[in-house]
């Protein structure tokens, strides 16, 4: 980890489904000091507890340092309310005031994969490139959109739902409410479910991935086929390979709209597997409308892994300090 700078620190902070994690970071994006707690997902008031405890924790010796908070969920466009969390109990909350009211520090609320996606703009995979997309592979699919060196948040503050949109009219069922959202045919979820099918139909070939799990077909993730993938699995190869064309098909329908420089894919299945990266790629190549008479853009595995969201966060609250 590089030597971080005294001056210009700020607090990042990235909130999970399962653990909360928060560091110092210096305006060259480096970490020190790095904590975490588990996240009381179904309690506002222990949350922000739990909140404001990390961030006296590494205020302590410092004085006045403005905290980025990254966050599943919608916030407002002036980052004062979260509309909504899928993994919190925030439902038009005023977390922002709260937390200064408790910490008595500037507070900027992002969207997590906004700020992982600002992180890659300004220190990762797409330092130096103006337009881009960045797509976080989890459970779902997250996403932020960089126009002009800009977060584009839309009118509302919630662009970047690109998990949400629908590939397959009828498919499958999203939780979302809606069916067929790319989410239920690119993420790490996705993986599992069909890893988990093959294992309940007793397929035969895939009977390493059956030992794997010992026949038991809710222990198949998406982590379990990626692994075995990666050590040569032909069966999970085969499923990686499948929602590698997912994902083309999706990357390809938000180049024909947004026309980005770039597209960078992280979250943890998207640094797992250089596999399903050349599949999307090739997958966007060959279905992207005008393709042979204008530019394809740059598809790139993200660089600064499960800190890309606390980076950012401390790097925007840094910005909207100035």
């Amino acid at each position: 980890m590089e030597t971080v700078h005294s001056a210009n620190l700020s607090i990042g902070v990235d909130i999970g489904g399962t653990k909360i994690l928060a560091a110092l970071v210096d305006e060259r994006g480096s970490i020190s000091g790095q904590i975490h707690r588990e996240t009381p997902q179904h309690d506002v008031a222990a949350t922000e507890y739990v909140l404001a405890e990390l961030i006296k924790e590494l205020s302590e010796g410092h004085e006045d340092l403005p905290v980025g908070i990254g966050a599943a969920g919608w916030m407002d466009k002036k980052g004062k309310t979260v509309l909504f969390s899928p993994h919190l109990s925030w439902r038009n909350e005023p977390v922002r005031e709260r937390l200064m009211n408790l910490v008595g520090h500037d507070i900027t609320l992002v969207n997590d994969a906004d700020a992982a996606g600002w992180a890659e703009h300004r220190y990762g995979a797409g330092r130096g490139e103006s337009d881009m997309v960045c797509l976080t592979l989890g459970t779902g699919i997250g996403g932020a959109v960089i126009l002009g060196g800009q977060i584009h948040r839309g009118k509302s503050g919630i662009a970047g739902e690109f998990g949400h949109q629908v590939i397959v009219p009828g498919g499958h069922r999203c939780a979302c409410g809606n069916r067929g959202c790319w989410e239920q045919y690119a993420s790490g979820n996705a993986l599992g479910r069909d890893g988990a099918e093959l294992v309940r139909t007793k397929s035969p070939v895939a009977f390493r991935l059956r030992a794997a799990v010992g026949n038991d077909p809710e222990a198949v993730s998406g982590i379990v086929v990626t692994e075995l993938a990666a050590a040569g699995d032909p069966a999970c190869r085969d499923l990686i390979s499948d929602m590698g064309e997912w994902l083309g098909l999706g990357i390809s329908n938000l180049a024909s709209v947004l026309d980005p420089g770039m597209v960078v894919i992280g979250g943890g299945l998207g640094t797992a597997s250089q596999q399903l990266i050349a599949k999307a790629e090739e997958t966007y190549r060959r279905t992207l409308s005008g393709r042979g008479y204008r530019p394809f853009a740059r598809i790139r595995q993200a660089e600064l892994g499960p800190a890309a969201g606390l980076i950012g966060a401390a790097d925007l609250a840094r910005e909207n300090r100035k």
